[in-house]
This record gives C-alpha cells, sequence and structure tokens, in this order.
C-alpha cells in the first residue's frame, strides 16, 4: 500500500466512523482493503462512539441491552491480551517503520480534534442571526424658529413688514409681524400676532404673493393655516406656483379648506415690501 492509498484509507475510515459512507465510498474502501497488510479493526468506528458516549447527558438511562454490547466490544478489542497472543502478533507481522506509525498517529491526532470540535458545538447555543431592513438615516426636524432668524438675517432675501389692511376692523388694529421669504429656495415664513382665532369648521386663513410676474388679479396661493391660540404664529409659506421678485404678502379670511380666488373681502393683513429690500 503506497502513501497515497494510506491518506485516503484514513479518510474513509474516519468518514465512516463520524457520518457513514456513500456507495461509492464503501466501494473505494473495499477496493483498498484488498492489501492484505491492512486489517479493518473498527478501531476509528470504536472511537467515534467512545466519543458519542462522553455527550450522553447522564440523567438518560442506557439501554440495558446496548450497554451489555458496548461493553463486550471494548473486551473484546481493548481486554488484556494473553503473552502468547501478543508473541504470536510479533511473529507473524512485519516491524511497523516509524512512517506508519506516523500515519496513525495522525489518525489519532484527527480523532481528538474531532472530539473536541463536537464537544464545543454541541455546548454553544446555536447563534440566530437576523437581518433587519436597513434603518433609514434620520432627519433631522428643523426648528421652524431657528430657521426663519436664520433666513432673516441671511442676505439675499426678500423681507417685509405686516399690518392691519387699509380701514381695519377693531379686532384687526392690533395685527402685526414680519415676511421673509428667499427667492433662491422658494420658501418663507409669516411671524403675526393679533389675527383673531378661527372656526376651523367654517373658516381658515390664507397667504397671497404678489411678484412681479403675476397678474395682481390672480396673486400666488401661499398655503392656508388656522389660528388656535391666542399670541403669536409663525407660518410656514407654502407657494403653488414658483414665486419670482414679490413685491406684497396678503392674509384673507377664507371658507374652510380655502379657494383658489379671492374676493378678498376679508383682508386680515398686508405687508408690503420695501423698495430698499428688492
Amino acid at each position: 500500500m503506497n502513501a497515497e492509498e494510506k491518506e485516503k484509507l484514513l479518510d474513509l475510515l474516519t468518514q465512516r466512523a463520524v457520518y457513514g459512507l456513500s456507495a461509492d465510498e464503501q466501494r473505494e474502501l473495499d477496493e483498498i482493503q484488498v492489501d492484505k497488510t491492512y486489517r479493518d479493526d473498527a478501531s476509528f468506528d470504536l472511537a467515534a462512539a467512545a466519543i458519542a458516549l462522553t455527550e450522553i447527558d447522564a440523567r438518560e438511562e442506557m439501554p440495558a441491552h446496548l450497554k451489555s454490547r458496548i461493553l463486550a466490544s471494548a473486551n473484546d478489542y481493548f481486554g488484556d491480551t494473553e503473552q502468547d497472543e501478543m508473541q504470536k502478533t510479533f511473529a507473524f507481522e512485519p516491524k511497523r517503520s516509524v512512517a506508519s506509525w506516523l500515519g496513525w498517529l495522525v489518525a489519532a491526532a484527527a480523532c481528538v480534534a474531532l472530539a473536541v470540535n463536537i464537544f464545543w458545538t454541541r455546548q454553544q447555543a446555536p447563534q440566530v442571526i437576523t437581518v433587519g431592513p436597513t434603518p433609514s438615516p434620520t432627519v433631522e426636524k428643523l426648528d421652524p424658529r431657528k430657521d426663519f432668524e436664520a433666513m432673516f438675517a441671511s442676505a439675499g432675501v426678500v423681507k417685509a413688514l405686516v399690518g392691519p389692511p387699509p380701514k381695519a376692523p377693531a379686532e384687526l388694529a392690533q395685527v402685526a409681524g414680519d415676511v421673509v421669504w428667499s427667492d433662491a429656495k422658494q420658501a418663507g415664513y409669516i411671524k403675526v400676532k393679533g389675527l383673531p382665532k378661527n372656526d376651523t369648521a367654517k373658516t381658515t386663513y390664507q397667504i397671497w404673493i404678489f411678484d412681479e410676474n403675476q397678474d395682481p388679479k390672480h396673486p400666488i396661493d401661499g398655503g392656508t393655516f388656522d389660528v388656535t391660540v391666542d399670541g403669536e404664529v409663525l407660518i410656514p409659506i407654502d407657494a403653488k406656483i414658483a414665486v419670482r421678485n414679490p413685491k406684497m404678502f396678503a392674509i384673507t379670511a377664507e371658507k374652510a379648506g380655502g379657494v383658489v380666488v379671492s374676493d378678498r373681502k376679508r383682508m386680515a393683513a398686508l405687508g408690503q415690501v420695501a423698495k430698499s429690500d428688492t
């Protein structure tokens, strides 16, 4: 038996002891065993069985008939050898070379490594790796008041002072505030106080933007809002179309939901852009 066959033999014996052989692998083992210098003494199978026995829970009683068979087999292969039997072995078997012993040492080392692997695999609890959906990046919400202040302090924006319209009723006399708008960002705010609270089921406030390119009869809709508390409110302007160089901002009281075109009969506030801001 050459070195390659010996190595293949060790692989097949280990495979048979631990996992069992397929039909093709068994035929390959049978062909190698034709060499009479090899005795199939089942030592690999017994070693694997002994390793497996160490993992049996002590609380589980082994069936009596199985225990008897294992003990009987152990006596056959690992019992005391009579002196004359040892002499027969030494008389008829050729002396093993260092190379042959090395092969069996490698097999023994493989069995030990296998035993350690089985032990730790059974002791460790299975790790369950769950892959969740990729979290979406958190978008920091911008504080409207801080944004208003930053925009109001920046250059290149349009500003307007808000006040009551001409001939306003007494309830609108205290209306006051500021408008800031950025053409570059197409965004802005109206900060106003003094507007009466509205009944949201019936009315709403609506913002209108008059720019240099828009017919004054049809100002740009800047969105609707409600006033439900006393004091100052800060409203983001939601222009429905692009705004360029606005000249004036207005707030009207309209029916709930807003309108497409306002009759401007209930003007609530006006903000005229100063010439120096254009």
